[in-house]
């Protein structure tokens, strides 16, 4: 949620954009909703977890060319577990948010996991987002960073209530509207080192982008360009607001690999007892 002066000047943007013509389209997936669009919705039913904990919590400022201002405060770390439900915490300029699981992540087929943000559309494809980098570890220690594009120009600030194209982003959480995740697949850090298990994964991390394109506080995609995304944001939710993490693909939990042991014990007494049963006549 958005303080009243915030909201009115996004309505604002929204009317002016209502009926613009559709975005130029980039060579990523568009927006949830529309043809093509690889969004997942938070009642999939491919979803088979949630976050279960926060093992941290960095806020940071809610101006980062003013390291000494306030730093963003709105929501608390637990209003990032659990399903998506809208409540969120906001990370503020470079913050981060590390989510724990009661299953590790496994890499399956397609997306393993989705991130949830609180983004909303602005009509003719485009969106007012607030982007964040997204890592993974398996200890806790070390993580390791998803490969991120962003092709909105950086000639012109994408201003505080700005909006994006979602065709011109790959592989940044925040993608996508409130209510749908952008997907991840761990194959695509399959080998990146011997310290990742892509098949237990137990962290994920979230890195708000600093969307300015002043090089001297901006952040840089994975190909060396900055990511233009609204700035700034002084507000107590400034930057990423994290709404979940939903899981696609995990390890069957013990209590799980349980039951499913005594099904197949239970199976087999049945087909046992079936063999030695006389045949009838």
């Amino acid at each position: 949620m958005r303080n009243f002066v915030q909201m009115t000047a996004i309505a604002a943007l929204a009317a002016a954009l209502a009926s613009a013509s559709p975005a130029v389209a980039g060579p990523f997936d568009p927006q949830a909703g529309l043809p093509g669009s690889l969004a997942i919705s938070r009642d999939d039913s491919r979803i088979v977890g949630w976050g279960a904990s926060v093992a941290e919590l960095v806020r940071g400022p809610q101006d980062l060319a003013d390291p000494g201002g306030p730093l963003a405060s709105f929501g608390s770390a637990a209003d990032a577990i659990g399903a998506a439900d809208g409540r969120i915490v906001s990370l503020g300029d470079g913050g981060s948010i590390t989510l724990g699981f009661d299953a590790p992540i496994v890499d399956g087929a397609g997306a393993d996991f989705a991130v949830f943000e609180n983004g909303f559309g602005l009509g003719g494809g485009l969106a007012f987002l607030e982007l964040a980098f997204v890592e993974v570890s398996s200890n806790g220690v070390d993580f390791f960073r998803f490969d991120a594009a962003s092709l909105t120009q950086t000639s012109t600030q994408v201003g505080g209530f700005g909006a994006l194209d979602a065709t011109e982003l790959h592989n940044l959480a925040g993608k996508h509207v409130g209510g749908f995740g952008t997907p991840f697949d761990l194959a695509e850090l399959a080998g990146r080192s011997p310290l990742l298990d892509v098949d237990a994964v137990r962290y994920v991390r979230l890195v708000d982008v600093v969307g300015s394109i002043d090089p001297g506080i901006g952040s840089l995609d994975s190909l060396g360009n900055l990511v233009n995304d609204p700035y700034p944001t002084p507000f107590a939710s400034g930057g990423f607001d994290l709404d979940a993490v939903g899981v696609l693909h995990a390890i069957p939990e013990p209590s799980s690999l349980a039951m499913a042991a005594a099904g197949l014990s239970a199976a087999g007494v049945a087909v046992a007892r079936r063999r030695r049963s006389p045949r009838a006549g």
